[in-house]
């Protein structure tokens, strides 16, 4: 098989050849861009092995591009404790390696290397249809080297270890989280052989750092249908290992005659609806803890059954002692999720109950820019398996839907602050921060959402004074020397 035709896409590959050809090196474009090209998937990041030095072939790719085009804006990273550099030209990376042999100790990750041949880089090579090489030597340009079947299980649709799983795993227990990865974002099954070796070895997972780990855990929440990779760390045991919160969702009990839903296949099925919709990492997140503290609220009433009362808010609590765990960030995002979780049942309940303005204010409020997020977790958290039920509850949520939108042209709330605040309150009564101001604040604003005053200048402060007297305040700046705050508060 030869991609010599396929490689004349890229011109970068003659110049590599090319630049190896002057330093009298062989190269080989390997690993991943070898296997998406049969996949006919795009790809922009090109591992090239040389026999040989790397940095110097990187070097030389760098002095012939810009001997090509004066003005190519060409930028390498030396990395040269790892043998390894980089080269960024337009839009595609390039990395640059020595063929190298690696041999591992028991307890760490961190490999013994020493210069190799062709043959010892792809033996150390995850799985077969990333040990896949098309040479770029002058002699066999284009020409497919595949020592391990790579080829046949792309065909066949399938993950499989180049050599026995137990010593790629042993080697690198990273390669477990790798080989669920892969089979989710390729819809590929795992080879039976290499899916035991994960099985038993599951616990070497434990010497890998949790940054690495999460990393493939992301790429699994990004893939197409996220529930199978989840799935398969499930019946693997990874899951449990790395994220047993979650797995605490699993099973149904039953007590006299009453069962509730399986939560954890109820979970991935919402987390597969949401999916379809974003590819927002941090929305699928929220779909994966929206019921993560069932498990803890989880009561038995003889004559109402099963209830997981509260459920929403402590999921919310919990959210960032999971994200601080998994070393995920503690920034905007999560209080995102965190938001979106302790959210998740207030549209539902909205869509079952009569709906007031005052109601609607609220969510509109406490949503803020997140509000369509929120939407598209509620529509995804329905998975009744009766039809009638799900069309009614989606044609609810239509209706609150639209009057969201209407109340929202018609009072301005989302991401709602009161024209007036605490710095105006502190003027208009010559007061410093204190529990006054914030009573005043808090009065304000339920005020507002309550619909009592529009969120105006003259109605809130008109309120505010009112709200000062009943605290024995009185103002000591006029209108007019208060409207002037408003424009600088603005």
């Amino acid at each position: 098989m030869n991609f010599k035709e396929n490689l004349q896409n890229e011109p970068i590959f003659e110049l590599i050849a090319r630049s190896a050809a002057e330093i009298n090196v062989d190269a080989y474009v390997i690993g991943g861009y070898v296997r998406d090209l049969i996949l006919n998937r795009p790809n922009k990041d090109i591992d090239v092995v040389c026999v040989g030095s790397g940095i110097e072939l990187a070097e030389k790719v760098a002095k012939n591009l810009e001997k090509n085009d004066a003005t190519a804006n060409v930028y390498v990273s030396f990395f040269k404790n790892f043998g390894t550099a980089q080269i960024k030209s337009g839009d595609i990376e390039i990395e640059f390696v020595g063929a190298r042999r690696e041999s591992y100790r028991h307890d760490s990750r961190k490999p013994l290397v020493e210069d190799g041949t062709l043959e010892d880089d792809q033996n150390r090579r995850d799985f077969t249809i990333n040990a896949l090489g098309i040479s770029l030597n002058i002699k066999n340009y284009g020409e497919l080297i595949d020592p391990f079947g790579g080829v046949e299980d792309i065909k066949r649709k399938l993950i499989r270890t180049p050599l026995e799983p137990e010593i790629t795993f042993s080697d690198d227990p990273l390669r477990m989280m790798r080989a669920v990865r892969f089979a989710s974002q390729l819809g590929f099954d795992i080879d039976g052989k290499t899916f035991d070796a994960i099985a038993a070895m599951k616990d070497r997972i434990s010497i890998v750092s949790q940054e690495r780990i999460t990393d493939e855990l992301n790429k699994i929440v990004l893939s197409k249908t996220p529930s199978y990779g989840f799935k398969l760390l499930f019946y693997t045991g990874l899951l449990q290992i790395i994220f047993p919160e979650f797995c605490e969702l699993q099973g149904v009990e039953t007590q006299d005659g009453k069962g509730h839903k399986d939560n954890f296949y109820h979970t991935l099925q919402v987390l597969d609806n949401v999916a379809v919709k974003s590819n927002d990492l941090w929305l699928r997140w929220a779909a994966i803890l929206h019921d993560i503290a069932k498990p803890a609220t989880k009561r038995f009433h003889p004559k109402i059954g099963w209830s997981f009362h509260g459920h929403e808010e402590l999921g919310g609590k919990m959210t960032p002692t999971i994200f601080r765990k998994l070393k995920l960030p503690l920034d905007g995002k999560m209080r995102m999720v965190k938001k979106l979780v302790r959210l998740h049942l207030r549209p539902i309940a909205l869509a079952k109950e009569s709906i007031t303005d005052s109601a609607l204010r609220r969510l509109l409020f406490e949503a803020g820019e997140d509000l369509e997020y929120l939407m598209i977790l509620c529509r995804a958290d329905i998975t009744s398996k009766d039809p009638n039920k799900v069309r009614k509850y989606l044609a609810n949520f239509d209706k609150v839907e639209e009057m969201l939108v209407e109340l929202e042209e018609k009072d301005k709330l989302r991401n709602f602050q009161p024209v007036i605040t605490g710095e105006i309150i502190m003027e208009v009564f010559d007061l410093k921060p204190s529990k006054e101001v914030g009573t005043i604040k808090l009065a304000l604003r339920e005020a507002v959402l309550e619909g009592i005053i529009p969120n105006e200048f003259e109605p809130s402060l008109d309120y505010v004074l009112k709200e000062g007297e009943k605290l024995n305040l009185k103002p000591v700046k006029s209108i007019e020397e208060i409207r002037p705050l408003l424009s600088i508060e603005e």
